[in-house]
């Protein structure tokens, strides 16, 4: 099992829910947290038709279990799995916090039935954490680049030994357990070729009238597609950057899927190896992975984003944080040349308080350039990244 790198007993005596792709390791990491907590697990029919039927019985089952005392408080909080399964367990979970100060890990793979049944969140009571895929750092000095593109960020996955078959099973059933199942839409083959549309799309601006003309359904049918990944944290929109720009720019969102090899299942790609255009845009999912985990785990301030101008010049990713900001333009190049820093220099011509503008690259040492742009190796990135140097 891998370190990861997200905090729970950072809550202190706080309840949270834990969020995150099916499979990221939100289980694992909740029983290696607190290995003596108390823990249902809605996804065995056992635990949860009792639940459903009977919301009150957590009381109950928590007083038969003396977690009520003071005492056994002490062991960690009530860990509940899939949450989501039973909606309105959340009003009993609120009103135990109220009256006994139990603490709980609210654990689960979708927030979108919660949210479509105005299901008790509880008013802020509880603290929220989100679980990605691994990180390379915390893989550490076994981490490939090439392996993490074309096996995936998930866990169990990493290190499968067929990982395309472990994929196509994960797309059945995410699609028959997270889609079908909840009920989050009404006819399916429609959802179907939008998730193929939107893999073939990852990492780029998102259009809702070309989705709509492409896949058959309304332009607000498309945006709720969009909703239903990002809830069931498939996905996450990269807003573009809109700082007093002085010239025009793009305002649609970026688009990128929550696991590479989850594009990969979806787009039907075969290997990925250097030099290819898809994975250049396999590797530029895998930055953005990186700064999703940075900022959810060490800078939760850190705000991202892309900058692009209508004419056509891009970087990747701006991030920002109070006063200090850094740039990024992921280039799958072992030799970065002068035409792959247009979009910095440019950036540098509209914002010249950018503190750091960095290349990651396929080169294997790091240079700068005369106008300071870092040159910057894949592995050097995510050291330099987690050590908060330019944040």
């Amino acid at each position: 099992m891998y370190p990861r790198l997200l905090d729970l007993k950072s809550a202190g005596r706080d309840s949270f829910f834990l969020w995150g792709l099916r499979q990221a390791g939100k289980s694992s990491l909740l029983k290696e947290t607190f290995p003596n907590s108390f823990r249902i697990d809605l996804l065995k029919a056992s635990e949860r038709l009792p639940l459903q039927a009977r919301p009150e019985l957590l009381l109950e089952t928590l007083r038969a279990e003396n977690f009520l005392e003071p005492k056994r408080k002490s062991n960690g909080p009530v860990i509940i799995d899939e949450v989501q399964k039973v909606p309105a367990l959340l009003d009993e979970v609120h009103s135990i916090i109220e009256e006994y100060g139990v603490q709980f890990a609210l654990c689960g793979s979708s927030a979108r039935k919660l949210k479509r049944g105005h299901a008790n969140l509880l008013g802020g009571r509880a603290l929220r954490f989100e679980l990605h895929g691994l990180s390379a750092v915390e893989i550490g000095s076994e981490w490939s680049l090439e392996r993490m593109l074309n096996h995936g960020y998930l866990p169990r996955i990493y290190d499968h030994g067929n990982p395309k078959a472990a994929w196509r099973a994960y797309v059945q059933d995410y699609i028959k357990e997270e889609i079908l199942e909840e009920g989050l839409v009404r006819s399916l083959p429609p959802f179907s070729r939008f998730l193929e549309l939107a893999s073939l799309s990852d990492a780029e601006i998102i259009s809702w009238q070309s989705f709509a003309r492409d896949v058959g359904v309304s332009a607000e049918g498309v945006k709720g597609y969009f909703d239903i990944l990002c809830d069931t944290n498939v996905g996450s929109f990269l807003p573009a950057y809109q700082v007093r720009p002085k010239r025009r720019t793009r305002l649609h969102p970026k688009f990128y899927f929550s696991d590479v090899g989850l594009v990969n299942q979806l787009a039907r790609r075969g290997i990925l190896e250097p030099g290819g255009e898809l994975f250049g845009k396999a590797f530029e999912n895998w930055v953005f992975h990186e700064l999703k985990c940075y900022q959810n785990y060490r800078n939760p301030d850190l705000e991202l984003s892309y900058w692009a101008l209508t004419t056509g010049v891009e970087v990747d990713f701006i991030c920002s944080s109070g006063r200090r900001s850094f740039a990024i333009e992921a280039k799958s190049s072992p030799r970065v040349q002068t035409d792959h820093l247009k979009g910095l220099r440019e950036l540098f011509e509209e914002y010249p308080n950018v503190n750091h503008r960095i290349v990651v690259s396929l080169e294997s040492r790091k240079r700068k350039t005369e106008d300071g742009i870092q040159i910057v190796p894949a592995r050097e990135f995510v050291d330099q990244l987690w050590s908060g140097e330019w944040s």
